[in-house]
């Protein structure tokens, strides 16, 4: 074998690992413009014209590894229907607005908001499926996991002016209902996910949940010395990511 052929063989089996292999051209592409893009993105003053692209990005890449798209788009809209109810109510997250950063908002909820449901919807999901022992318990974990991720969103999100607790809350700025809230919802999500979910390879997926715990920890840690986010964000989603990776399936 030639040394091209040998590294060529090191590299599908180190993407093969990762879950990044087996799935056609769109998803490692995108996996990798994707994190190319977030790396840049946290190094600059990262406009809201970034920010939506990044979203954007994110959930065209979620959407390029889940095997059918039912599911995310269900995810989409429980989600997108809980925002709707909560900036009208309160429920369940407490008290919040939204800024005109995110873009058109329908009774002041930006559309965007069900492509932040739906991006990690199916990353947490996988991570659920492998640490699961019984099938019941899916459900809850994926919306723990999904939980998770806010940890580290939530507290970016509002210092730099995307929503806004008027109460305020004492991590970060963040009141500890909006957590029960993403959790309730979350419940919802799952539930709606796996009425319409079948088994499928989650390598990919796992993946995503994985970079983004690695990611918005070394940002926040590194780039934007948000040392406590890092440490809480890193903790919530590492109880996930961690035991999905030694559980691979």
């Amino acid at each position: 074998m030639t040394r091209r052929g040998t590294r060529t063989g090191r590299l599908g089996a180190a993407l093969a690992a990762a879950g990044l292999a087996g799935r056609g051209r769109a998803f490692p592409a995108l996996f990798g413009a994707l994190a190319v893009s977030q790396v840049v993105y946290g190094r600059t003053s990262r406009p809201p014209a970034a920010t939506r692209g990044i979203v954007g990005l994110m959930l065209a890449t979620s959407l390029a590894e889940a095997p059918r798209r039912a599911p995310v788009a269900a995810a989409a809209a429980v989600g997108f229907g809980a925002e709707l109810v909560g900036v009208a109510t309160g429920r369940p997250f407490g008290h919040y607005a939204y800024s005109e950063q995110l873009g058109p908002r329908v009774r002041g909820v930006p559309l965007l908001a069900a492509a932040a449901w739906a991006m990690l919807a199916r990353p947490s999901w996988a991570v659920a499926g492998r640490i699961a022992r019984r099938p019941a318990a899916r459900v809850p974990l994926a919306a723990a996991a999904l939980t998770a991720w806010d940890v580290y969103l939530d507290p970016r999100m509002v210092r730099e002016g995307y929503w806004s607790w008027p109460g305020g809350g004492r991590y970060e700025g963040v009141p500890a209902s909006n957590f029960a809230g993403w959790f309730a919802t979350g419940l919802l999500v799952f539930a709606a996910y796996a009425a319409l979910d079948e088994a499928a390879d989650d390598g990919g997926a796992v993946a995503l949940y994985v970079w983004t715990w690695i990611g918005e920890a070394i940002a926040n840690a590194v780039i934007w010395r948000h040392p406590r986010v890092a440490l809480a964000g890193g903790a919530a989603m590492g109880a996930f990511a961690v035991p999905a990776l030694l559980r691979r399936a």
